[in-house]
């Protein structure tokens, strides 16, 4: 047996795990992410060929049509690439890793690891802060904040999207700092805030909902990793409270001490 023909032997044994089928999530659904499970643990090299979708099949308990439409949300997440007449190949295996730690920034965070990375700002708004923002910024309930709707990119594809509040009190104009740089480093710069720390993250997983799917390219049933932030001045002042989702197919999140 060649070392292709070995490989793919462990990886269907390895994957051989029963399908949920009253888990309420797809069985497609199900097999992509053994997919991605499997080739995110290194089973595959990029370029490699994956099994033939009929071996597929038969390990999983399903039919052709059910590994076809895994493969199809796959190849279009871009992590896996149809050759017609030859198979389906590993176009990218490695996720980005994102640290969360004392300083969590998004462009040096990815540094090294994606040659263009840049946030976009989606919208920015002017609300009353509900119970958790006015606790993790320290102000009364229903005081005004400003809201940042970003999504984070690194090489073209979105790999964050997130809500970011401000006291409107204190940064007003921080919108259009957003607009302007790209950066909330850059913006709060402009606010005379040179340094921040990251004072608490509260991480979670949960599958996508439909403003995911659509501001992450995303299909459905795909897993987003949720972080919920507090950044502070390094004299302890609470200035940004956030909620971010990262698509977990593409992010792994690298915790440090705080």
């Amino acid at each position: 047996m060649d070392d292709k023909r070995q490989k793919a032997g462990q990886f269907m044994a390895v994957t051989a795990d029963s399908i949920e089928r009253r888990s309420g999530v797809s069985l497609w659904r199900q097999i992509a992410d053994k997919i991605l499970h499997a080739i995110a643990s290194g089973d595959f090299a990029e370029n490699e060929a994956l099994p033939p979708e009929v071996a597929l099949a038969e390990r999983y308990g399903v039919n052709r049509h059910t590994v076809r439409s895994a493969i199809s949300a796959l190849v279009q997440e871009g992590i896996l690439r149809a050759e017609q007449g030859r198979g389906t190949f590993v176009l990218s295996r490695k996720r980005l890793s994102y640290p969360i730690g004392a300083r969590t920034r998004f462009s040096t965070g990815l540094q090294g690891q994606a040659s263009e990375r840049h946030i976009v700002l989606l919208a920015s708004s002017v609300e009353q802060a509900s119970q958790r923002v006015a606790k993790g910024l320290g102000l009364a309930k229903g005081a005004e904040v400003i809201r940042l709707e970003t999504r984070g990119e690194a090489d073209g594809r979105p790999v964050s999207r997130a809500a970011a509040w401000f006291d409107a009190s204190r940064f007003t104009g921080i919108d259009a700092a957003m607009a302007e740089t790209g950066s909330i480093t850059a913006s709060l710069a402009r606010f005379g805030i040179d340094d921040y720390l990251r004072q608490s993250t509260v991480l979670s997983a949960r599958h996508a909902d439909a403003a995911d799917l659509a501001d992450l390219e995303l299909q459905p049933g795909a897993i987003v990793l949720v972080t919920v932030a507090v950044n502070i001045t390094p004299d302890g002042q609470p200035i940004q409270f956030s909620e971010s989702r990262f698509p977990a197919e593409r992010i792994e999140l690298k915790l440090s001490a705080l």
